[in-house]
């Protein structure tokens, strides 16, 4: 039997009335990232998009990011304090106040049941309509997006979300109702399925980057991101079908309900 031909990508263009595609009454939004950054590379031009709505927005960053940075003079602990402070920077240039830091150890991540218990907890607390998250699956088109840390922390997130966080009977010492989420993005896939162009939202996108200070080398010097937001965002844009000089973040929707 012959597959059928495969859907088109659906294309989210904020800058319409209209509700995203797919992702009709979204309200809550959970984001959940292996580190401080994560989400700003992947994903801060749509957390832009969606707070512009009225979408509460909130973030839960499993590591502290200790093992980031390039100045060896700088403790690790430091360096942990340092990079919550970032990211909350970053945050608020999108519209966000409200994280949690899991303060998992950066670079030894494992979707054990501890990890998979804490965030079913925040699921549970927060009771999204939609997750952000990273994929779980290795992309060899890709290496630096499937970071062990990243696959990981996506590992144990869909798995919260299907079956710990909507099931009553697994860790009911958190005292808390169980809660379903409908579906989820992902991040960091070889075949996104999901757009959203943020060419309105490059502005924000780039003081979020640039407010991880410490991490500044992997973007380059500050004049150099906007070439950097260019080639990360404008092949996304040319596969979802835009015009020439769009920008666009790229996804994986799957249904978790």
């Amino acid at each position: 039997m012959t597959a059928g031909p495969a859907a088109p990508p659906l294309v989210w263009l904020p800058e319409d009335a209209a509700e995203p595609p797919g992702l009709a009454g979204v309200r809550q939004v959970l984001c959940v990232f292996a580190h401080p950054d994560d989400v700003d590379f992947a994903a801060a031009g749509t957390v832009a998009a969606l707070t512009a709505r009225g979408v509460r927005v909130t973030y839960c960053l499993v590591t502290d990011g200790q093992q980031g940075g390039y100045d060896p003079a700088v403790s690790r602990t430091e360096m942990a304090a340092v990079r919550r402070r970032e990211q909350a920077a970053a945050a608020r240039a999108v519209g966000v106040s409200e994280l949690t830091f899991l303060g998992r150890a950066d670079g030894s991540l494992q979707p054990d049941l501890p990890l998979r218990r804490a965030i079913t907890e925040v699921l549970r607390t927060v009771r999204p309509d939609l997750v952000l998250t990273h994929n779980p699956v290795r992309n060899l088109e890709r290496i630096y997006s499937s970071h062990p840390d990243h696959l990981a922390c996506g590992e144990a997130t869909l798995a919260a979300i299907y079956p710990d966080a909507r099931n009553r009977f697994c860790y009911p010492d958190l005292g808390l109702e169980p809660w379903e989420v409908p579906r989820a993005l992902l991040i960091g896939n070889d075949a996104p399925n999901y757009y959203v162009d943020v060419t309105a939202r490059l502005a924000q996108k780039r003081t979020a980057l640039l407010a991880h200070e410490s991490q500044r080398p992997g973007i380059g010097a500050e004049a150099d991101v906007d070439g950097f937001l260019a080639g990360m965002l404008r092949p996304n844009a040319r596969a979802a079908g835009l015009p020439d000089g769009r920008s666009a973040e790229a996804f994986r929707l799957i249904a978790t309900s």
